[in-house]
């Protein structure tokens, strides 16, 4: 397991930003999902650094130990100035959800520090869910939140990691575990009436068929079905796109199946 004493911290402009730096190579950028920090990718980051890679993975602003934000901010902005702090890139990019729309924004915004992204159970920022089950969790969460009942939030949120057609006692119970603690430390830096800083990204699907690197969806079929065809629709508009789906598996792939998810992600390396 990482430790605190593995972070290192870039002084942004607005705070300290927490990531992790190991490994020696071409450079890997991971990018954890929302409400979770860095340890989202606890299986592949010593996995990637093995195989050669330099591996980098923040906790994006407000998340696990980064600084909370003050001011307007986008989260394509904070990781170009990481890049750009260490003299680092262009990185292939791989986020999960959040992380996943974070790549694509900053291919978008910073092409010259993207080498190829890779994007699970995700698109672009400008995205709202239409499914159902979805929109019917996320009021249990801002109800919960509402109320201060943080137990009740992280019982709607955890929902996320089996999907619609399972219960938790589906899923290896350490895998609602790290995301329960994960997201308890993020939220915990917060509070109800707090100023959403983050600035969304416009117009990014005029743009997306601009991006002249090599885009890989990955979902799991359990997931959402707007979001998997969200993210199938991404891979299809890119000219050099391709989708890939692992069964059996929601919103996490790369928890749940992690052996699966990195062969996936390291042949997709392989073909750059």
């Amino acid at each position: 397991m990482n430790t605190a004493s593995d972070l290192r911290f870039f002084h942004s402009a607005d705070g300290d930003l927490a990531y992790r730096d190991t490994g020696a190579g071409d450079l890997v950028v991971l990018l954890h999902s929302g409400f979770a920090d860095h340890r989202v990718f606890d299986a592949q980051i010593p996995a990637l650094a093995a195989a050669g890679y330099r591996v980098i993975a923040p906790d994006v602003r407000g998340h696990g130990a980064s600084a909370n934000a003050s001011r307007p901010f986008r989260w394509a902005d904070d990781l170009a100035a990481l890049l750009r702090h260490l003299d680092a890139g262009p990185a292939v990019l791989v986020g999960v959800s959040m992380g996943g729309a974070i790549a694509t924004d900053t291919v978008l915004e910073y092409p010259e520090l993207v080498r190829a992204v890779v994007a699970c159970g995700a698109a672009t920022s400008e995205f709202q869910h239409t499914d159902p089950w979805v929109r019917q969790v996320q009021d249990e969460q801002a109800a919960a939140l509402g109320a201060g009942d943080v137990e009740g939030w992280l019982a709607a949120f955890l929902r996320f990691v089996a999907g619609e057609s399972r219960t938790l006692d589906d899923i290896d119970p350490d895998i609602p575990r790290r995301l329960r603690e994960m997201a308890f430390g993020t939220l915990s830096k917060h509070t109800p009436d707090e100023e959403n800083h983050h600035v969304t990204l416009t117009d990014t699907w005029a743009r997306v068929p601009k991006i002249d690197v090599p885009v890989l969806t990955v979902n799991g079929d359990l997931d959402a079905p707007d979001l998997i065809a969200e993210a199938e629709r991404l891979a299809r508009t890119v000219p050099d796109g391709r989708s890939v789906t692992v069964e059996g598996t929601a919103h996490y792939p790369n928890m749940e199946r992690p052996e699966v998810f990195g062969e996936i992600v390291a042949d997709f390396l392989r073909g750059l």
